[in-house]
């Protein structure tokens, strides 16, 4: 049965070729001091960088700048942003970037007038703001973690060797995003396609778990779906527009929060790929990639008719005289063939974890309850032993 729910989202989205026609519109409605926040060069190489700063001439605002937002961003790197957004009395934090550039910019935003410290509150302490929280926009150049429709935000602490992400709540999603596929075309094939995975585990992510029939599982088969045949145009070429924008698209509906409605979900895979980040600081989707066979090959036999469902819905697998083993098995060697098409990192040990490390990548993996089995530590061990 459907459970009860309630669903807003606030975000606005511009998409398309045209978008950053908007930002014009949208910057008049907040203060004048602007915190421009995005990663390494590749922005300016674009010329992405010197379109925005225009646009930001042209509405007299007074521009900071937080630059070199890592993949992975940092505790240190966040207690640096919340220095600057203070000096510069920021009214508004602009985000312009990839999903960690906006995670770190949401994180940025509960933090600067934070009375405690952020990791311990937000990451540790798992607490709410109650803070005044400094409004985001993002314009999105790498589509993949739906950071620019949701409240999520992931951050690493080195020291620690942890890296989580907390969702807030509705205040502090991005006011608005522009989406322009164009944007993303820029990006190295390797970083697409590790987007192209981080998109398709957010939807496994909720799609197994739970036994009923419902409208949720529905779209999210329809997402997979959708996602397979774009990413396989785009893995041909790269520079095919109605690829990127379906991928892009996808990316956004596949976690702003729609298909988790009404039911359960897992995130397992994301607790053993953000544990082995922490360790190793690989990319975030490949992580995912290393992971998700054998997390799903473990956990199969107690959620056997979902993943035979997925084999034949998702994958077009024919279901005549088969069992739902066979089906279940069936699905996940398609969704391999379809990995390896995409030449997504398969093995842990290729990202630089060691035998050494799974201890302690164990160790900070979070257990949710969520799937279709809670794993104990022996098992998260056992899995991440498999994916070496």
């Amino acid at each position: 049965m459907l459970g009860n729910f309630s669903y807003h989202n606030p975000t606005k989205l511009y998409f398309g070729e045209g978008s950053l026609s908007y930002l014009n519109d949208e910057l008049a409605n907040y203060g004048k001091n602007v915190l421009l926040v995005y990663g390494g060069g590749s922005v300016k190489k674009t010329g992405i960088y010197d379109e925005i700063i225009a646009v930001l001439a042209e509405c007299e605002k007074n521009v900071a700048e937080v630059s070199g937002v890592m993949p992975n961003p940092t505790a240190e790197k966040l207690r640096e942003g919340v220095k600057i957004a203070k000096a510069h009395n920021t009214d508004f934090i602009l985000a312009v970037g990839g999903g960690s550039v906006c995670d770190y910019s949401k994180a940025l935003s509960v933090s600067v007038h934070c009375d405690d410290d952020p990791w311990k509150k937000y990451y540790a302490r798992f607490e709410e703001p109650d803070c005044e929280i400094i409004p985001v926009g993002c314009i999105l150049t790498m589509a993949g973690t739906g950071s620019e429709m949701n409240g999520g935000a992931v951050i690493t602490n080195h020291e620690q060797h942890l890296k989580i992400g907390h969702v807030f709540g509705d205040e502090v999603m991005p006011k608005f995003s522009i989406l322009n596929p164009r944007y993303t075309m820029t990006l190295p094939k390797y970083q697409m396609c590790a987007g192209i995975y981080d998109i398709m585990n957010h939807i496994c992510e909720q799609y197994f778990s739970g036994e009923d029939d419902n409208t949720s599982d529905y779209i999210s088969e329809g997402l997979m779906r959708s996602l397979i045949v774009s990413s396989r145009k785009a893995v041909t070429d790269p520079q095919d527009y109605e690829a990127r924008s379906n991928i892009m698209w996808t990316a956004t509906w596949a976690l702003n929060t729609l298909v988790s409605r009404g039911k359960s979900t897992d995130w397992m895979v994301h607790m053993l790929g953000q544990a082995v980040g922490a360790y190793t600081d690989a990319t975030h989707g490949m992580t995912l990639a290393a992971v998700s066979l054998p997390y799903y090959r473990y956990i199969m036999p107690y959620g056997l008719k979902k993943f035979a469902r997925f084999a034949v819905n998702v994958w077009g697998i024919s279901p005549d005289g088969k069992t739902d083993e066979q089906l279940a098995n069936e699905g996940l060697s398609a969704m391999e063939s379809w990995m390896n098409e995409l030449g997504l990192v398969m093995k842990i040990s290729e990202l630089g974890a060691t035998d050494e490390m799974i201890e302690g990548i164990a160790d900070a993996t979070l257990i949710l309850n969520g799937g279709y089995k809670v794993l104990d530590r022996n098992e998260v061990i056992k899995i991440l032993k498999a994916s070496m």
